[in-house]
């Protein structure tokens, strides 16, 4: 299956390829590497095969996957479906612990009001989100820790 960022790390630097062999190593379109070619992707000369240096392929990559990068600034989310970083709708965001050290903030989008998440450590989390609401859950008590028995019971 084609991926739609390809990974420049599969890139051999010191090698030349042909469109051909960039397609296969991608597993992407002949067009598609065609299109790269006059998107900017320097070729070696104007000879047939085209030949594409391993280090230009590789920089092309990087630099058409940096290209779109935005990142956020402390207290800020991206919204997947506005594709922009945003601040929380009313500075408010959950925390749901993962491991004793990290957890995940969840928040809706202003814009959209989509749910928006982002990992974070949890002692960065005073310093990031510092003047917003954050709620930590708690935990679910759990029937067997109840000192009356379950209603539901068909014990006697």
């Amino acid at each position: 299956m084609a991926k739609r960022h390809p990974n420049h790390r599969l890139v051999k630097i010191l090698r030349s390829y042909s469109v051909e062999e960039v397609a296969n190593l991608f597993g992407i379109h002949k067009n598609t590497v065609r299109i790269w070619v006059k998107a900017g992707l320097p070729i070696s000369d104007d000879k047939r095969p085209m030949l594409i240096l391993g280090s230009d392929l590789a920089d092309f990559l990087k630099a058409r996957r940096t290209k779109n990068k935005q990142s956020c600034k402390p207290g800020e989310f991206y919204c997947f479906r506005c594709r922009a970083p945003r601040s929380p709708a009313g500075e408010m965001v959950d925390y749901h612990p993962v491991t004793e050290k990290f957890g995940n903030l969840t928040a809706f989008c202003p814009a959209c009001e989509c749910m928006m998440k982002r990992c974070i450590s949890r002692a960065k989390l005073e310093q990031v989100f510092g003047k917003m609401q954050i709620t930590f859950p708690q935990a679910l008590r759990q029937v067997s820790d109840s000192l009356q028995p379950s209603v539901n019971s068909d014990l006697k």
